[in-house]
């Protein structure tokens, strides 16, 4: 056999490779996966998508921050549509009980609420007369509440100064009347992804500088309690399903029950996994933003958020 002939058949063993190889990197020790269910890619020629968040009927919206925009994902038709181009630079988003979509719009260092049809008002614009370093992500919890992370990631378009603008980087709470806001955890390095549990009792943090992912338990005031480590990992974005898992990103989505055991590992075929959460009628497709696309896995297990 020649030296050509020997690299070509290398080479088609290779090929013939690549997808067990690929395969073998995905990892799901307690089949919460579907049962043959592969990536799929829902969307892409976008600049970098973040934020996804579920409405009542499945549909998730997501955003493209450099953009300035929000889309939506429909459940019915797989089809995504504009919903709005004046965005705020939202990042984080998350549909509060009235069915208004609450958005980390770091344009401006606020937080944002947007009606159905893309209208905005502004819910927080400061804290003790200073503007936020860059409101991230957001989660509220069944009180109505919300907590916010507030990480400096200086942005081309801020027309303030670029330094931060608080004395740390913090984790922020809102009351449900939303008259009071305030630190509840100002000892993380940079917060980042947020997710609490459908009870309200827990709240799980991502400090991504510390590579760390702490869980709280939630007082009756909306104070936390009780900080643990839950994961060695940090994460972008985050979500929970229905038996307690957690979701975390960055390098694709890694799964952790509820003890913050690695169970899963779903590769992602991008630089960065930027956010994560669940959607379709009955909940059950992972909806994955990932640099400028965003991607869809069957699940067994199903969202709460």
């Amino acid at each position: 056999m020649t030296k050509r002939n020997i690299l070509l058949g290398l080479a088609s063993a290779a090929i013939l490779l690549l997808p067990v190889l690929l395969s073998a990197q995905i990892t799901d020790k307690n089949s919460i996966i579907a049962k043959g269910a592969k990536l799929e890619k829902l969307g892409d020629g976008f600049s970098f998508t973040e934020g996804p968040a579920v409405d009542r009927a499945g549909n998730v919206y997501f955003t493209d921050q450099p953009n300035n925009k929000i889309f939506k994902w429909s459940a019915e038709t797989g089809k995504i549509s504009l919903f709005t181009d004046q965005a705020g630079r939202s990042n984080g988003l998350y549909f509060d009980r009235k069915g208004n979509l609450i958005a980390a719009a770091d344009m401006d260092n606020q937080l944002w609420s947007f009606d159905l049809v893309g209208k905005p008002t502004v819910l927080v614009k400061d804290y003790a007369g200073k503007l936020l370093n860059g409101p991230n992500d957001l989660w509220i919890a069944p009180s109505g509440a919300m907590y916010l992370t507030d990480p400096l990631y200086k942005r081309d378009y801020w027309t303030r100064n670029p330094e931060r603008q608080q004395n740390g980087e913090y984790v922020y709470y809102l009351s449900p009347d939303r008259k009071k806001f305030y630190p509840v955890d100002e000892a993380l390095v940079k917060p980042n992804g947020i997710i609490g549990t459908p009870d309200g009792k827990k709240l799980y943090v991502a400090d991504i500088d510390a590579n760390k992912t702490y869980v709280y338990n939630i007082n009756a005031d909306g104070s936390l309690a009780n900080k643990k480590l839950f994961a060695n990992m940090g994460s972008d974005g985050m979500t929970i399903d229905n038996q307690g898992n957690v979701y975390l990103t960055g390098k694709g989505v890694t799964v952790f029950d509820k003890e913050g055991q690695q169970i899963a590992q779903i590769p992602v075929p991008e630089n960065w996994t930027a956010n994560v959460t669940f959607g379709g009628k009955d909940r059950s497709t992972l909806f994955i933003t990932a640099m400028g696309a965003v991607y869809g896995v069957k699940m067994k297990v199903k969202g709460v958020n």
